[in-house]
């Protein structure tokens, strides 16, 4: 069992899910972030005052899988998040110990569905 975690653009966040949906990964969380990178922000002016804005907005997708939809999952996001710009953002693998569906008790693969 893998944790993916991958922080995208906002904008491209229905290209994501349609790709995944075409994948067959339909359940996800979806949160707003803010973060940056390589793009390091830009520059604001606010009634004459110059500020930096190095926080920007992102979304922040968790897709719990099992590992043969770990490749799949992964080639999806990237199809739909990728623009070939600075800031498409981040995929995180992790390993997930345990998964544990409050409603059943399942635990492991089973959980996760």
């Amino acid at each position: 069992m893998k944790l993916i975690i991958a922080y995208i653009q906002p904008h491209k966040l229905q290209d994501v899910k349609k790709s995944l949906y075409e994948k067959e990964v339909f359940k996800m969380s979806v949160t707003n972030a803010l973060g940056c990178g390589a793009q390091k922000g830009y520059h604001e002016s606010y009634r004459g005052v110059d500020f930096e804005v190095n926080l920007l907005k992102k979304v922040r997708i968790e897709i719990a899988v099992n590992n043969d939809f770990v490749a799949r999952t992964i080639d999806a996001i990237i199809k739909g998040a990728r623009t070939g710009q600075i800031g498409d953002g981040k995929i995180f693998v992790l390993d997930l110990v345990e998964c544990i569906r409050i409603r059943t008790g399942d635990k492991g693969h089973d959980a996760i569905g």
